[in-house]
């Protein structure tokens, strides 16, 4: 066999194998519908926590709840699942502000770096980068998880 065909053979075989997997929904992205949904997959992972408020990104693809606790409950779709945490201040490289409405939040957790999260008003963004600051937050009411 020559190695022309080889080639073919094997570029062939690739993009079939990422064809099937992208279209059986193997590319697919987890997105919240809302803030019961962000509620109800966090209390899944975290039972015994109550939070006070939940914000969802502009691109509802991440979600933070600002908990009793002073801390901050993340919940982050990553692929097709959703990845869940409890930060606190201490957890917290650096918080930036930037645009007023985003955040540029690192972690200093090595399976987690954070990100960039753009919110759809400043009070939600300066809540949320209040808390994780070690400031109190005050947005929302309470809400039991």
């Amino acid at each position: 066999m020559s190695l022309p065909v080889l080639v073919a053979m094997v570029v062939v075989g690739i993009s079939a194998v990422v064809a099937a997997v992208h279209l059986s929904g193997g590319s697919a992205m987890a997105r919240l519908t809302g803030t019961d949904q962000a509620l109800q997959r966090f209390v899944a992972d975290f039972p015994d926590v109550t939070a006070r408020a939940v914000v969802l990104t502009e691109d509802s693809g991440t979600a933070f709840l600002l908990l009793d606790s002073g801390s901050v409950g993340i919940v982050r779709g990553i692929g097709d699942k959703f990845l869940t945490r409890v930060v606190t201040a201490a957890d917290v490289a650096d918080v930036i502000t930037r645009d007023d409405r985003i955040i540029s939040l690192r972690l200093r957790d090595f399976t987690w770096k954070g990100g960039d999260f753009r919110f759809v008003d400043a009070e939600a963004a300066d809540a949320i980068t209040a808390t994780l600051s070690g400031k109190s937050g005050a947005l929302g009411t309470r809400v039991k998880a």
